[in-house]
């Protein structure tokens, strides 16, 4: 079942989009075009929660952790919303901030292949195009945004 959307969740998706961070908006360059066919959503909104990126042929989030997620009651926040995503059948991808803003295309190229062997594992086929990537509403019932 997908998580609801609040609205105020949505609205404040809406504004991330337009406020993203520099490991972010480094990554989006890449995965905005659809790299071994698979389309990406950024700030995506889950729940009450925003994803900072998300598959919805996958059913994977990824989240860029910066320096704030160590501190504070942050890394208790990110267990339970990481927890609220795995009941929805979320898988969670967490990558450094500093790994992004190291070499970006790399970390690409390691989210892709992770999620191309996590479909592999549960029997589903990545896209072997863009075409296919570009319509996740006709394979996983997801709606576009």
């Amino acid at each position: 079942m997908r998580p609801t959307k609040p609205s105020k969740t949505v609205h404040r998706a809406r504004q991330l989009r337009k406020d993203m961070s520099l490991p972010e908006r480094l990554l989006w360059q890449i995965l905005k075009t659809c790299p071994g066919g698979l389309k990406f959503r950024r700030q995506h909104p889950a729940g009450p929660y925003i994803l900072d990126f998300f598959c919805a042929r996958a059913k994977v989030a990824i989240e860029i952790d910066g320096f704030a997620h160590d501190t504070a009651n942050r890394p208790d926040h990110d267990d339970i919303r990481d927890f609220f995503l795995a009941r929805h059948q979320i898988q969670v991808l967490h990558i450094r901030a500093s790994d992004v803003l190291r070499n970006p295309a790399d970390i690409a190229t390691e989210i892709i292949t992770t999620i191309e062997a996590y479909m592999r594992s549960l029997g589903k086929a990545p896209p072997s195009s863009r075409r296919d990537a570009t319509s996740p509403s006709l394979t996983d019932g997801e709606e576009e945004d």
